[in-house]
């Protein structure tokens, strides 16, 4: 058993074998109907609700263990508790009760960039008013002040049902994520390639609208490139590469490279209040803070340099002050160091 479990969380023949059934699991979902028989056997209406309740009992599953394992730390018992929360009720249950009401099936945990037709005109405009509101304001408004008061620890680590099955059912497999200088420098070209690609569709789409007959080329191309954006984005780089790799790559590869929402949160955090305070003159070096990164951020080198700091990446989970023996790591967005800090760094 032991073997098993190492062989699954160290990249052995196990951990293989599950990455080939995870991203098997999701071709199937996304690009075939092979699931949907087994959907209408339990009585659920196709694929997808089969996925969503797969989905929630896999975060929940998850969540308990998280519960297990830190329960002495307050910090991630509340972040798991609401994790759960918003996976179990506004990512599955709100969504269902207003399909039973006869109401469109609207995702109240999740926002444009990510969530991207949640922006398109076609879409946001068949919606009722108060939808169209709130993803006006939740897009443009909520994401953007909180993630500069509080970093975007916030929605990636707290709301984002991606996040919340990464803090929870991946667990196991959050030290895989590479902390190479070439991972780092992929991620910076990566993340916001798709962001751009993001904000010039969303652009395109509603510069277009209601134009087919003026410009039917430039129509045609916009919605062309938004099914190749659904299918490479939002379908094989989430899905089948994102939870595909879990048990190769860790947990956040598409939080990491790819998430067009992660990219501006990210950009918002590095001007925002948000950081990684450091004690002077604590760290021993274990590197434990760093192994355990799932982001692949050297905090050990931050530590060793008594240097606070905010990285665009960070999802502000708090594995890594978590572990760290000596309680060098602290999370903050407080306008000015605590004054705990400031006394030690003094003495």
């Amino acid at each position: 058993m032991k073997w098993i479990v190492h062989s699954a969380r160290h990249r052995g023949v196990v951990a293989w074998l599950l990455s080939a059934v995870f991203t098997a699991f999701y071709i199937a979902l996304y690009f075939t109907e092979a699931l949907t028989p087994a959907a209408k056997a339990i009585g659920l209406a196709g694929k997808w609700d089969l996925y969503g309740i797969l989905y929630t009992l896999a975060v929940v599953g998850g969540g308990i263990h998280m519960l297990r394992k830190y329960g002495h730390s307050r910090y991630q018992v509340v972040r798991t508790w609401v994790v759960m929360f918003v996976q179990v009720v506004f990512a599955f249950a709100v969504p269902h009760l207003l399909r039973a009401l006869h109401q469109p099936e609207y995702y109240l945990s999740y926002f444009w960039p990510l969530k991207f037709e949640y922006f398109t005109p076609g879409y946001l405009l068949s919606q009722p008013w108060p939808f169209i509101v709130y993803s006006a304001a939740g897009s443009f408004l909520i994401v953007p002040l909180l993630g500069a008061l509080l970093g975007k620890r916030w929605y990636c680590s707290w709301v984002c049902g991606c996040g919340g099955l990464a803090n929870t059912f991946g667990e196991p497999w959050r030290h895989l994520s590479s902390k190479s200088a070439a991972a780092w420098k992929f991620e910076k070209i990566a993340i916001h390639t798709v962001l751009a690609l993001c904000l010039l569709l969303t652009a395109l789409l509603f510069f277009t609208h209601g134009r087919a007959a003026q410009m039917p080329a430039l129509a045609q191309t916009a919605n062309q490139f938004q099914t190749i954006y659904g299918f490479i984005v939002l379908s094989v780089l989430s899905g089948v590469v994102g939870v595909g790799l879990y048990p190769l790559g860790g947990t956040r590869v598409w939080c990491r490279f790819f998430c067009p929402m992660a990219a501006l949160l990210g950009l918002v955090q590095k001007a925002g209040r948000f950081r990684i305070e450091v004690k002077q003159d604590m760290c021993i070096s274990c590197g434990l803070c760093s192994t355990y990164c799932e982001m692949g951020i050297d905090v050990r080198s931050y530590a060793q340099s008594n240097q606070s700091f905010t990285r665009a990446s960070c999802v502000g989970c708090g594995i890594c002050a978590e572990v760290c023996p000596r309680g060098v790591l602290r999370l903050s967005s407080e306008t000015k160091p605590s004054a705990k800090l400031v006394q030690i760094q003094m003495q």
